[in-house]
């Protein structure tokens, strides 16, 4: 058969919907970090992010037009103030930048799992080699102007050892002494705590420069949340003597000019908290000191009543873009059998 008379898959339509709405929203914010960005190490690495997000919104126009796909509205020039002042430092850029190629590997690794069709598998292959080739760049210059956050040293394994007891998975009696942690939970604590600092810093700019008191107060509640998990989980590792990340200079400036749409600002966070919900699962998972897994679980659900207030706002301000579905058959049922 043909592959061009194949229909597109639910996972595979839900892809390139989810990649077009992602890569228009990262291509808006990297827009302004562009023409603000001075420092000439950092520049090229911001421009590089643009230039891998444009060409994926290229490559997904030519799919959504091979396979007659409606176009997404996603997010334009329109969602942009181009002339408000300078928000974020350019070490925030570079960060920023570092995250979103994370969260593009990890979701992009996901499309191709999901993708069968050529085409699909191709856009979903490429995106992910580019956001991993961006992510060493990122990763590359900030080790080079030493603002790179390093996860924390522990000693080297000398020998190899086997857990001989049941006691290495308990961790829930107060009354009881904890395990040390080991490198695989260290690992986990120390990225939920760098993924909670770039919400924490997106969360004030959003906030100060939103004109919308809904959007403003959601923003702050989002702060306040990230602020306390990051508490969490920095007393889990100063627990042990581990000591928190280094985490660098990423401050917001004092701007109260609105800079994006509330629309793209609230779609930015759905996404952050998305992402975060995907790491805690991950984490809870991957650790196997019951205490840390059953933190895991808790903070997860609180961030899930976060992620429906913020969906809620967005139904109520027509700001949320439906993602493709089925149709209710019981509905056109029902409603042929009226005619």
């Amino acid at each position: 058969m043909d592959e061009k008379n194949i229909h597109l898959t639910a996972a595979e339509i839900a892809s390139v919907w989810t990649g077009y709405m992602n890569d228009t929203l990262a291509k808006s914010i990297l827009s302004f970090m562009l023409k603000h960005v001075d420092d000439p190490e950092i520049k090229p690495v911001v421009q590089h992010a643009y230039d891998n997000f444009t060409n994926q919104i290229d490559q997904l126009h030519q799919i959504f037009e091979e396979e007659n796909f409606a176009v997404p509205n996603g997010f334009t020039e329109k969602d942009v103030n181009m002339k408000a002042p300078w928000l974020f430092t350019d070490v925030f850029c570079l960060t920023y930048v570092t995250h979103m190629a994370r969260i593009g590997m990890i979701t992009y690794s996901g499309f191709v799992t999901m993708s069968i069709k050529k085409e699909i598998r191709d856009y979903s292959i490429q995106a992910l080699q580019d956001m991993a080739a961006l992510y060493d760049h990122a990763v590359e210059i900030a080790l080079k102007k030493g603002i790179n956050a390093r996860h924390p040293y522990i000693e080297s394994p000398k020998q190899i050892d086997y857990v001989d007891s049941k006691k290495y998975f308990s961790g829930l009696n107060p009354f009881s002494d904890k395990r040390p942690l080991n490198a695989i939970e260290i690992s986990h604590l120390y990225m939920n705590i760098q993924t909670n600092e770039m919400g924490v810093r997106l969360c004030l700019a959003f906030a100060q420069t939103s004109p919308s008191k809904v959007v403003q107060d959601f923003m702050i509640r989002c702060k306040n949340i990230s602020q306390k998990h990051i508490k969490i989980f920095v007393d889990s590792l100063m627990a042990n003597d581990i000591g928190a990340p280094q985490v660098p200079d990423t401050a917001v400036s004092d701007s109260t000019t609105q800079t994006f749409s509330d629309k793209l600002m609230m779609y930015h966070m759905s996404l952050l908290i998305s992402a975060g919900i995907g790491n805690y699962a991950t984490a809870a998972a991957a650790s196997q000191r019951m205490d840390l897994a059953a933190d895991y679980e808790r903070l997860s659900m609180e961030v899930a009543k976060l992620a429906k207030s913020g969906a809620d706002i967005m139904i109520d301000n027509n700001w949320l873009e439906q993602p493709p579905g089925t149709r209710n058959r019981e509905k056109l049922a029902k409603n042929k059998e009226k005619s």
